[in-house]
């Protein structure tokens, strides 16, 4: 499989900047394509700062990427899976909601032993 362009940080700031109000209960949910683009700019950006395969990270309906390096899963249900919502993903990537946070709400599920991703968020800071 061919790797995937390196995400440009400028490109995923922006893209989360346009969702910011609904991430702060501002505003109405964004367009579908602005929401999607900043959850998958974002978990791309996962991807590429903790490179491997052991972990997936799912936000449904937006994308899936695999990450943290250990055992590699091949097929069915990988052993280590975190997934949430696009609001809750967007929170945690800017810092917003801390991992415990999200744990506690219900709102975010990890299972297996290297779903604890938490040492990679936030992975911007925008301001309120």
């Amino acid at each position: 499989m061919a790797s995937r362009r390196a995400v440009d940080p400028a490109e995923m700031r922006e893209a989360v900047v346009a969702v910011r109000p609904w991430l702060d209960d501002d505003a109405q949910r964004p367009a579908r394509p602005e929401l999607a683009a900043a959850v998958r700019l974002s978990l791309r950006t996962l991807e590429q700062i903790a490179p491997g395969n052991s972990v997936e990270v799912r936000v449904p309906p937006f994308a899936a990427v695999q990450c943290v390096a250990g055992p590699r899963h091949t097929r069915g249900t990988p052993p280590n899976v975190v997934e949430t919502d696009a609001r809750t993903w967007l929170q945690l990537a800017t810092g917003r909601l801390t991992w415990p946070e999200a744990l506690d709400r219900g709102t975010l599920t990890a299972s297996g032993t290297r779903a604890d991703i938490s040492q990679w968020l936030p992975l911007l800071r925008i301001d309120s």
